[in-house]
C-alpha cells in the first residue's frame, strides 16, 4: 500500500494530502482517477448525484465544468451546497469533500474548453443536456450540421461554465480489516484546518 495507509495521518492541511492521494490513484486506477460522485440538491432539498471529472484550474482544486441549463446546473444555481466523493477501489480509499460552489472566471473556462478534443467541444455545444432527446439520429444530425457550420475554432457556448468547490469539510477514509476503517476529518476554520479522527 502507498504511504498514508497506517493508522495515523501525518498531515497539517488536506489539499496537499489530497494531491498525494490522487497521484497514487493515477498510478493504480485503470480509468479516470479524477472521477467523483457530485451530489447536488434542489431549492427544496431533493438530492441528485452523478459522476463528474474533477480538475485543477491554476491554483484552484475541485473544479468541474457543466452545461448550466442542465439539471445539475439548475440545482447549482438554486442551492450552492454540494458534496463530492472520490472512491479509489484499487487503493481501498475514499475522500469526501463538502462545501459551496463558486463560478470560475470566463478566461479559465475558455482555456479548458479549448483544451478538450474538437469532438468533445462539439458535443458540449450541441447537447441540450438533461432535456428530452427524440432519437440518437437527431443528436448525430445536430453534430453533423454544427461541424459543417463551424470549420475553424468551436465557440464555447455561453451556458457551458466552470465551477470550483470551496471546501469546508474534507474527510479521508482508509479501509481497515474487520470494518475498523480509519477516518480523518478536516474542517476549515477562519484561519486554518483542524483535524479529528472519527469512529468507523
Amino acid at each position: 500500500m502507498p504511504e498514508h495507509s497506517s493508522h495515523e495521518l501525518d498531515a497539517q492541511e488536506p489539499i496537499g494530502l489530497f494531491d498525494q492521494w490522487l497521484a497514487d490513484a493515477e498510478r493504480s486506477e485503470p480509468n479516470d482517477p479524477n472521477a467523483a460522485a457530485l451530489a447536488t440538491a434542489s431549492s427544496d432539498g431533493a438530492p441528485s448525484v452523478r459522476m463528474v471529472l474533477v480538475k485543477r484550474v491554476q491554483a484552484e482544486r475541485f473544479c468541474f465544468f457543466t452545461n448550466c441549463e442542465s439539471r445539475k446546473g439548475c440545482e447549482l444555481e438554486a442551492n450552492r451546497h454540494v458534496a463530492l466523493c472520490f472512491h479509489w477501489k484499487s487503493l481501498r480509499r475514499q475522500v469526501r469533500v463538502e462545501g459551496e460552489v463558486q463560478q470560475l472566471d470566463a478566461n479559465s473556462v475558455d482555456a479548458y474548453f479549448h483544451s478538450r478534443s474538437r469532438r468533445s467541444q462539439i458535443g458540449a455545444a450541441v447537447s441540450d443536456q438533461s432535456r428530452i432527446l427524440s432519437s440518437r439520429a437527431d443528436l448525430e444530425e445536430r453534430v453533423r450540421r454544427f461541424s459543417e457550420a463551424n470549420q475553424s475554432e468551436i465557440p464555447r457556448p455561453p451556458y457551458w461554465r466552470g465551477f470550483r468547490i470551496y471546501p469546508m469539510r474534507i474527510e479521508f477514509w482508509i479501509s481497515g480489516d474487520d470494518r475498523l476503517h480509519d477516518r480523518f476529518l478536516f474542517t476549515r476554520s477562519a484561519s486554518a484546518w483542524n483535524m479529528v479522527r472519527l469512529f468507523p
